[in-house]
């Protein structure tokens, strides 16, 4: 019986390779030469360091192009507040992974009401879609897509 999975997931690697190109570009950029200024990625989430609120934003600015760039969707971002320490000032961006179960519970709802012939099952972070035939499940990606959700979501282990 086909089946995909609808999850939220961030390619760390990918991360990884964002907040490096955004270090090298903090060097190159002439408003932030003989300034602290850093990114610091701590498993899902990015440390940003600066001496000012303006390089902050700029800093976030940066780092969400960098992440375009690199195929994350910038939604996936969760910015925190700033944080004083000293002359610096602290910022965290966390990573979202996952679909939380009250948007799980969401899609679900919505999956039932357009009454295709599809089962649709939370499992942990991730919403599995079953069904007899592929069209009725391309027919739920599109509807998923359609819905506009706060998180991107991507759609793996298609099976026929």
């Amino acid at each position: 019986m086909p089946s995909f999975d609808v999850v939220s997931e961030v390619d760390l690697q990918e991360l990884n390779n964002a907040v490096d190109q955004a270090n090298r570009e903090l060097s190159t950029r002439y408003d932030f030469r003989g300034v602290t200024a850093s990114y610091e990625r701590l498993s899902a989430e990015v440390k940003l360091t600066a001496a000012a609120d303006i390089q902050l934003d700029q800093m976030l600015d940066i780092l969400r192009e960098k992440l375009i760039k690199r195929s994350i969707d910038p939604m996936v971002m969760d910015v925190g507040a700033v944080q004083a320490s000293g002359k610096l000032l602290h910022q965290t961006v966390l990573m979202r992974q996952g679909i939380e179960p009250l948007l799980a519970k969401k899609m679900v709802k919505l999956i039932k009401d357009k009454k295709l012939k599809v089962q649709a099952a939370i499992q942990g972070e991730q919403v599995r879609v079953t069904g007899k035939k592929r069209d009725d499940l391309q027919a739920v990606m599109a509807e998923l897509k359609a819905a506009e959700y706060d998180i991107p979501l991507q759609f793996q282990n298609f099976r026929d």
